[in-house]
């Protein structure tokens, strides 16, 4: 979209090579913008229940300045969220083979990927080792930034007081996923009235028409029919492979030790080369695509659950209900579980339309769905060279990727207020306490 939009329609940016500044404006927003969205909400989701704790209550009734609560909620919660950061930048320095390869960067990806194509072993072999030993350095760093910012004040997980507010969605938090999950629906169940596979060669790379509303590719094809019915190869691939790497990451999470070192050596190779490294050995197709994708879609959030273990295990409820003599799978299942699935699941929610991506990328690639099978990524390698004829070819998959994520992300944050008003309201009931009143801290905290 950045192609089509900035380069060639608009002419701001050079679309390929790799010679000044200027080349590097596309290939940063292509990275940065989908990476940004995922740190920014998870952020979004653990300050909140920061500034629930008691006490920044206690903090604010001893005069303190907002300069001092920030800096204290920042080291309350940046702990838990700095492994997501730190596979976060292993990832954009390793799993940006589909950018380099649309912008013709000379990046480690793309070279493992010409390596692999040539059949060069040993510069795979060493692409891929730089790689993973780029993921270990970068995960050990990130440990020891976690350990030196984490306290024994800071181990407390269990002080959260829900916060006195009432959750009122605004109109834009509920339509923005239904107008998006609406226009998929209509695209999709609109398509698949079609034929993807009928070729009309005297309507080739033609434009929008009520004939074929999103114009045709190449050969002549429905575009519209294409993405309905590649559909099920994109988001419903994507779909189970999410809903396996969320159980498998919650289950690795309560071995934090392994956890942790897994993910980092798994983050460490994009799904790019999984997928070279997959199709070597099973071929080039769906299956190979979501097996290379599930391999190494569960490091983040292995990740991040190992963090949510640790910090439960550690806090205050749990050590008392110790002492009491609660047994070990006693308190794993009523107390560190119900805190570890749901942070992972809504993180998992908004590494969806990552997922998708990624097998959009191998489809991009070859390394997906083969032709003639419709498949969002091979859609659009196969209007990449008409780009400029036939510019909705190519935007109309990644349109729907779009939509994917838009929807993806807006439904996460509206998972998460509603999570934030059902705790509000147990809590109320549970200590009887009015609607409309307004509670203090507790005096003994």
């Amino acid at each position: 979209m950045l192609l089509v939009g900035l380069s060639v329609w608009l002419g701001w940016f050079p679309p390929y090579g790799w010679q000044g500044p200027q080349h590097l404006v596309l290939p940063a927003f292509a990275l940065g913008i989908p990476a940004g969205a995922v740190l920014g909400t998870l952020f979004a989701d653990a300050f909140p229940a920061v500034f629930r704790e008691p006490w920044v209550g206690v903090w604010r009734s001893w005069g303190c300045g907002r300069s001092v609560l920030v800096r204290g909620v920042l080291r309350r919660a940046l702990p838990p969220l700095l492994p997501q950061a730190g596979l976060v930048v292993v990832g954009l320095t390793g799993g940006a083979v589909a950018v380099e390869a649309v912008f013709a960067v000379p990046g480690i990806g793309r070279t493992a990927l010409g390596a692999a194509r040539a059949q060069d072993v040993p510069l795979l072999q060493g692409c891929v080792l730089a790689l993973v030993l780029l993921g270990l350095v970068a995960g050990a760093a990130v440990g020891v930034v976690r350990r030196s910012m984490l306290g024994p004040a800071l181990r407390d997980a269990s002080l959260a007081l829900p916060a006195i507010v009432r959750w009122t969605p605004s109109r834009w938090r509920v339509a923005v996923p239904v107008t998006s999950a609406a226009l998929t629906a209509v695209v999709i169940g609109w398509g698949l009235l079609r034929d993807p596979l009928r070729i009309d060669t005297t309507a080739r790379l033609a434009s929008p028409s009520w004939a074929h509303p999103l114009g045709t590719d190449g050969l002549g094809r429905d575009v519209l029919a294409r993405l309905a019915h590649g559909a099920p190869a994109t988001i419903g691939v994507a779909a189970a492979v999410c809903a396996c790497s969320c159980i498998a990451a919650v289950a690795m999470g309560f071995l934090p030790g392994i956890a942790r070192g897994a993910a980092d050596a798994a983050n460490a190779v994009p799904p790019v080369i999984a997928g070279i490294l997959v199709a070597a050995v099973l071929g080039p197709g769906t299956i190979g695509a979501s097996l290379a994708v599930a391999l190494v879609s569960w490091p983040a959030l292995a990740a991040h659950a190992a963090a949510l273990v640790e910090q439960t295990r550690a806090s205050t409820h749990v050590t008392a209900h110790r002492a009491l003599g609660a047994t070990p799978s006693w308190i794993e299942l009523r107390h560190v579980l119900p805190a570890v699935a749901g942070p992972v699941a809504r993180n998992a929610v908004l590494r969806f339309p990552g997922i998708a991506l990624a097998l959009a990328s191998l489809g991009f690639l070859g390394l997906g769905t083969q032709p003639p099978a419709p498949e969002w990524g091979l859609m659009l390698a196969e209007s990449l060279p008409y780009v400029e004829r036939a510019p909705f070819a190519a935007l109309s998959p990644a349109a729907m990727l779009s939509l994917v994520a838009v929807f993806s992300m807006s439904s996460s944050g509206l998972l998460t207020s509603a999570k934030s008003a059902s705790s509000t309201f147990r809590w109320r009931r549970q200590h009887h306490v009015s609607p409309s009143a307004t509670v203090q801290p507790p005096a003994e905290v």
